[in-house]
């Protein structure tokens, strides 16, 4: 598979003014639900990340959200991701601002290709990812930055190690000369009060922190959650539907 090119033309369409006023229009319900939940916990929500999941949702509003000053883009499929960046052109402002953020799950033969481009991988769940990972990054004379996926449910299908298989697998990202362990990742399970779950979540962050001092993060909260998430300690808040609505998506 060929390296991502810088030099393709930047997105040509017009970008729509309605949909922009959308994306005003919640990215500050966004901003105000992340700044209402920090003002509960004492924190400072400049010190959160959010990262605008545009997982099935056009180049054009990647570009929106971009010039909106989200300039985290958070994508599920390699595939879809390289599209994007292709289209939107890398080399274009604000284009170059962006850090790409892979959030779904990875497979080994799709790791080379998802090195080229991402800055972040939150979804390191198995030594042979971050094996094959930190081979394309160093094949591309690139560094990511990972999160180790942790599972709170147990549910092998929505991916995530077990907790207690964690300090293994970050032993193994830290030995990566390629890779930089940033912390640890999860999904509240479905159906339940995600309070439990991300309260598990900071107790194996601190853990992992304990011998990984560097590894202070905490990838965990998406639309429906993102609160709890914030009031145990989420950096990283995953935001796909309630910045970018449930239209009709462009992809898949």
């Amino acid at each position: 598979m060929s390296r991502i090119s810088s030099s393709h033309e930047p997105v040509s369409a017009p970008l729509d003014p309605d949909r922009r006023a959308e994306l005003v229009a919640s990215l500050a319900t966004v901003r105000g639900r992340l700044s209402d939940a920090c003002a509960d916990v004492n924190r400072d929500p400049h010190t959160i990340t959010l990262v605008a999941v545009t997982k099935g949702f056009p180049a054009s509003d990647v570009a929106s959200v971009a010039t909106l000053g989200v300039t985290d883009i958070g994508e599920n499929r390699d595939q879809e991701a390289r599209a994007k960046i292709a289209e939107l052109g890398a080399s274009t402002w604000p284009m170059r601002e962006l850090s790409w953020h892979f959030v779904g799950r990875l497979q080994t033969n799709k790791c080379r290709s998802v090195a080229r481009y991402a800055q972040v991988v939150h979804s390191v769940d198995r030594i042979e990812v971050a094996t094959a990972l930190a081979d394309g990054a160093a094949r591309a004379q690139r560094h990511l930055d990972v999160f180790a996926q942790v599972s709170l449910d147990d549910d092998p299908t929505r991916g995530g190690v077990l907790a207690d298989d964690l300090p293994r697998l970050a032993e193994h990202i830290a030995g990566q000369q390629s890779l930089r362990l940033l912390g640890v990742m999860a999904v509240a399970p479905l159906g339940a009060d995600p309070d439990p779950a991300f309260e598990r979540l900071a107790t194996i962050a601190a853990r992992l922190r304990a011998e990984h001092p560097e590894a202070g993060s905490i990838s965990a909260g998406m639309s429906a959650d993102l609160e709890s998430a914030v009031r145990y300690g989420a950096t990283h808040v995953r935001v796909g539907s309630a910045l970018l609505g449930r239209r009709t998506p462009t992809f898949g």
